[in-house]
């Protein structure tokens, strides 16, 4: 919407606003990041922040940049060891507020930060499911979002040889952070994605 964000003094931003509209933020993304499934995993995570944003009574666009922007350096620092904190060095440097900044950081347990605002707990929460569901679509008959249902998700976070790359620990603790039960937490993510299915190539 071409909104942005008015400088803050001292590192903190007296109220919620956002320093670049959304096209220029996923124009960031697209150029650090050159895979295509890692930007669906931004698409998604942005997605299933707006939904909890509007069922919290929170700030969507503020939860959706946040949701949008916390892997874009993930290409080039995690051989490295430096995300997400090179990416948040250049995410201050374009003036984003600190709320956006912690909560992005708070996503990753090595930095530190802790996850103290119901938005950096929601990206937690939302962060690691999203790629489950993703990779629970892609094994339905026609790899659609909408094909995907609650019992077979479940089943599948037992099984600990699919996905193996996705932390069940994280996605048990996120739940926690954000007071939901499990299986309200699933639908409401794969609501969230089921939304962008088209976007995602999920439909």
């Amino acid at each position: 919407d071409g909104r942005r964000i008015t400088p803050f003094k001292n590192g903190v931003c007296n109220r919620v606003v956002i320093n670049m509209n959304r096209d220029e933020a996923w124009t960031l993304v697209c150029e650090w990041t050159t895979n295509e499934n890692l930007r669906n995993h931004m698409l998604g995570v942005e997605a299933a922040m707006r939904w909890y944003a509007q069922k919290f009574g929170e700030d969507e666009d503020t939860w959706g940049m946040v949701g949008l922007l916390h892997d874009f350096d993930w290409e080039r620092h995690q051989d490295s060891g430096g995300h997400p904190e090179k990416g948040c060095e250049m995410l201050r440097q374009k003036g984003c507020p600190d709320n956006m900044i912690r909560a992005i950081l708070s996503h990753a347990h090595w930095t530190g930060v802790p996850r103290d605002t119901l938005m950096a707990k929601g990206l937690f929460a939302c962060d690691e499911l999203v790629g489950f569901l993703v990779a629970c679509a892609l094994v339905q008959p026609n790899k659609s979002l909408h094909e995907v249902k609650l019992k077979s998700v479940k089943r599948k976070l037992k099984d600990k040889s699919f996905a193996r790359g996705v932390n069940r620990v994280d996605i048990l603790q996120g739940v926690e952070e954000v007071e939901v039960e499990l299986d309200n937490h699933i639908m409401n993510v794969l609501e969230a994605l089921r939304g962008i299915a088209g976007k995602l190539g999920l439909d």
